[in-house]
């Protein structure tokens, strides 16, 4: 795969998914060529759809789950969680206000830290590409698994299970689209991301409506020891933040940045707040990592959200680790042929992600291990501590100083008991 790159950066996290492709002055066009395009065509309606697909994912199967662990006043942590990756997005926007050359999260990193920066934010970028790429394929299994439970063979005395098998196969059928050289398309199928999720929660309220299976569990107020699971799930759901930057650099009228974020953080988390709610009081303590395999699957509407949970993964793999592959390749820029080296990284990868899917078949713990460890690094901690350096707030105390503490403080305690619990969860399953 011919890695596209702009600035150094891979093309799937520096093009917006949605274009408004009017009438440009000659100048801008120009400038699109080049790495001096501070002009965006994007309109503000396309800005909120390009927010809402990076923020919506899979993680809205897992909230029922996560609040089951909580328990009811869990949500609070959803809503806080909210609120402090929301903030995060604007000081993203007031870095870049700052600099007009920065245009990626990594530029952010560079800019307040350096080369170090820039390698920091960049490795914990990929890593999270990574293991989020990891949860589609263990996402994958279960889900074909609950369909054809007796799936399964043994070979040489080796007892080879369902899941697994899946895994295999799904690995196979998305090999392809990890080799293609042009993301364009990529970007336009990963956009299905947004319906995904409304056809999932509406598939998950109607079969509670009308397919028997009500809203009759009452739950429990609290549970302490599954609060760091739960606050780890809910953060995953947040990570979106390394796209950020590409989305305010594409904006027609950036100064409506904020407006577009606000909205897309509103309605995200409504409809998480709606699917963890309305799941917990279908399924109580009983409900699974993901709230698909609690639906009955002779039903139409189960149906229809399985499928859904099934091809959105597909369209979004190659997307989340095309990143990855392209950051492995500029490690070796002088390679003969390099078409077939992509090749061979692309297909490598795809492989590692099946070995570590394999080894860790957990959905959900891998995901809070991510949400923990990842998402609240990436999308909590480092906006944070780059605004600070960048405008030099550190070196004032005020009222936006003791904020920006107490949400870094937040992002760390969250990042050291997710991923403690999660560690720990992932060894004894082992």
């Amino acid at each position: 795969m011919e890695a596209e790159q702009q600035n150094g950066v891979p093309l799937s996290l520096t093009v917006p998914l949605m274009h408004d492709e009017t009438q440009q002055e000659p100048s801008t066009v120009e400038a699109s060529n080049g790495d001096q395009n501070t002009t965006g065509t994007t309109s503000f309606f396309k800005t909120c759809f390009n927010g809402l697909n990076a923020l919506s994912g899979v993680g809205i199967l897992s909230v029922p789950y996560a609040l089951s662990l909580g328990g009811w006043l869990s949500l609070i942590l959803l809503f806080a969680i909210a609120i402090a990756t929301f903030y995060s997005g604007l000081l993203i926007q007031r870095c870049m206000d700052m600099d007009s050359d920065i245009r990626t999260y990594t530029d952010i990193g560079s800019h307040a830290f350096g080369n170090k920066g820039r390698i920091l934010v960049s490795v914990f970028m990929n890593m999270e590409l990574f293991l989020v790429a990891t949860d589609f394929l263990i996402l994958e299994g279960d889900t074909l698994y609950n369909l054809f439970p007796d799936t399964g063979f043994e070979i040489a005395g080796i007892k080879i299970e369902g899941k697994q098998i899946f895994v295999i196969i799904v690995a196979i059928v998305i090999l392809p689209s990890v080799c293609l050289d042009n993301l364009s398309l990529l970007s336009y199928i990963s956009a299905s991301g947004v319906f995904a999720s409304v056809i999932i929660l509406g598939s998950v309220l109607w079969t509670g409506v009308f397919d028997g299976i009500g809203f009759h569990q009452k739950g429990t107020l609290i549970n302490w020891n599954g609060i760091p699971t739960a606050a780890s799930l809910y953060a995953f759901c947040y990570g979106a933040h390394p796209v950020f930057p590409t989305i305010h650099t594409s904006m027609r009228n950036k100064s409506q940045f904020s407006n577009a974020l606000l909205l897309c953080f509103t309605s995200c988390t409504i409809s998480y707040a709606t699917m963890a709610v309305f799941g917990y009081l279908m399924f109580g303590s009983n409900v699974q990592s993901q709230i698909t395999l609690n639906l009955p699957t002779d039903k139409l509407s189960s149906r229809v959200a399985i499928c859904t949970t099934l091809v959105t993964p597909i369209a979004k793999y190659a997307l989340m680790v095309t990143p990855v592959v392209n950051a492995i390749k500029s490690m070796f820029p002088h390679q003969y042929n390099k078409r077939m080296f992509g090749l061979l990284i692309s297909t490598s990868l795809v492989i590692s992600t099946v070995i570590v899917a394999l080894a860790v078949p957990f959905f959900a713990t891998l995901m809070s291990l991510v949400g923990a460890l990842l998402s609240s690094t990436v999308s909590i901690i480092l906006p944070c501590l780059c605004y600070l350096k960048i405008s030099g707030s550190y070196q004032k105390i005020g009222w936006e100083m003791v904020v920006i503490c107490f949400i870094i403080l937040m992002g760390v305690a969250l990042a050291i008991s997710g991923s403690y619990t999660s560690l720990v969860q992932i060894v004894g399953d082992l």
